[in-house]
């Protein structure tokens, strides 16, 4: 029986929700209980740490994802991958912690990167069983399997909390502890779940040509782990772990208002690949798509750049609000970007447009780098999420212009209207209710007004949303 994408979608949406309100527990904890030097602390190692084991991937994740989606063996594909990343995995801990013994005993930093490091390994370990559930469409299993460490991390820190207890020490437990146990409920639910036996096997001719199929995709996995984090560790080195502290809280509160778009990527790759294969392709419907992400993504901004100071200095007793108000408008800035270059480069890894992506990419990553280096020592927060912004615009134009799909000629243009939609919303709403709570109800008002002048919102797109929920 054919799944149904809003079948996916809810169970996909539901296990997002959960991790990121855990995830937003977790945050919370650490950003008020610790001191913003502690918090950069942890916040550089993470930085660095998921930027190594996200390159250590090669790639491989969303290739398997892509394979067992088409009809591979899930069990032949899953072996050659549970040995890659244990090899991986294996070797980069080792050189990481050969290396503490070229550095000074002292060297408070490397030594949480060393500790933490111990939790992220067994992570990665865990990924083999996540991406074959996500290429099989086992949504579910995926929601148990993706919710287990967030729950112990963040459980932990509120009884440490509550005990007062509350210190770096405890939080790299709590955090090991969280990440182990993702590994072994991951393992045991996949296997109990799927029936596919638990298997570690050498197959050098499959091994290699899994390598060789991921190695574009290898190029762009190399490119976003540094273009995710560079900010964060060039921050962190060169400026300081304090504005680092500040600029990570307004990057976390950011991806967490990307909720609906990390809820419907994991699907469309499967579904894609799907419709590439068949060539079962409708324009008609892929413009609706765009123009419902853009919809949501620019609402998304709206309201977070309207509720940003008031409620984040409320939670945060005034430490990270008002400090980051450009910052999180920039980045804002941003959303709809990322929405409109995920769903170009679906389209495209479903196509085997791989060199193609990896050219975006590497001329995405020199934007991205080129405007750190030259903005942080000048406007440090404020320079890395221009950074950020210039690079999407930049990978956004390049995907718009590789577009070969008859029918999406014009898919920047939902981008370019939401925007302007909301900005226009908010800055009415302001204008004419300053310092009111009564501004964002008014804003949404507006900007639903705008949507359908600019045509963007119309009545009849409900026969239109039917078939996207039933795709």
């Amino acid at each position: 029986m054919k799944k149904r994408l809003i079948q996916n979608l809810s169970v996909n949406a539901i296990q997002l929700i959960v991790n990121q309100l855990l995830g937003l527990g977790i945050f919370y904890v650490l950003s008020t209980g610790l001191d913003k030097n502690s918090f950069g602390q942890i916040n550089l190692a993470l930085a660095i740490l998921l930027a190594a084991f996200n390159i250590l991937s090669f790639g491989i994740d969303q290739l398997v994802i892509k394979k067992i989606a088409a009809g591979a063996d899930p069990l032949a594909i899953l072996s050659i991958y549970i040995f890659h990343v244990l090899f991986a995995g294996l070797i980069f801990y080792w050189i990481l912690f050969s290396g503490a013994a070229f550095l000074q005993h002292n060297n408070n930093q490397y030594s949480i990167i060393l500790l933490i490091g111990i939790g992220k390994l067994m992570i990665f370990f865990s990924t083999p069983f996540k991406q074959a559930a996500t290429g099989m469409e086992r949504f579910r299993l995926l929601a148990y399997m993706s919710v287990i460490s967030n729950l112990i991390r963040c459980s932990g820190l509120i009884i440490l909390v509550l005990l007062h207890h509350l210190n770096l020490h405890n939080i790299i437990i709590i955090f090991i502890s969280g990440d182990v146990m993702e590994l072994l409920f991951c393992a045991y639910l996949f296997t109990q779940s799927t029936k596919i036996p638990l298997k570690i096997k050498w197959d050098k001719v499959n091994y290699f040509q899994l390598l060789r199929e991921s190695l574009p995709q290898t190029g762009v996995v190399l490119i976003t782990s540094a273009l995710a984090r560079f900010d964060w560790i060039f921050i962190g080195f060169m400026v300081s772990a304090i504005k680092l502290a500040e600029y990570s809280f307004a990057y976390k509160i950011f991806e967490i208002s990307t909720l609906p778009l990390l809820a419907i990527a994991p699907l469309l790759i499967p579904r894609f690949t799907k419709l590439f294969q068949q060539k079962d392709i409708d324009p008609y419907h892929l413009k609706f798509l765009v123009r419902v992400e853009m919809i949501v993504a620019a609402f998304i901004g709206l309201v977070l750049n309207i509720c940003w100071s008031p409620v984040i200095d409320g939670l945060t007793s005034g430490k990270y609000g008002l400090i980051n108000v450009k910052t999180i408008f920039i980045l804002s800035l941003c959303m709809p970007l990322l929405y409109l270059n995920n769903f170009l480069w679906t389209i495209y890894f479903a196509q085997g447009r791989l060199k193609m992506i990896l050219v975006s990419f590497i001329i995405t990553l020199l934007v991205n780098v080129t405007g750190d280096i030259l903005l942080i020592p000048f406007f440090k927060n404020e320079g890395a999420a221009i950074a950020f912004l210039a690079a999407c615009i930049v990978q956004t134009i390049y995907y718009v212009k590789k577009n070969d799909i008859y029918g999406l000629a014009n898919v920047w243009y939902p981008l370019v209207a939401c925007m302007v939609c909301a900005i226009s919303a908010g800055f009415i709403a302001k204008m004419l209710l300053p310092n009111s709570w009564f501004i964002l109800p008014l804003a949404i008002v507006i900007y639903m007004m705008l949507l359908f002048i600019t045509m963007q919102a119309r009545l009849s797109d409900r026969k239109a949303l039917k078939h996207l929920f039933n795709w």
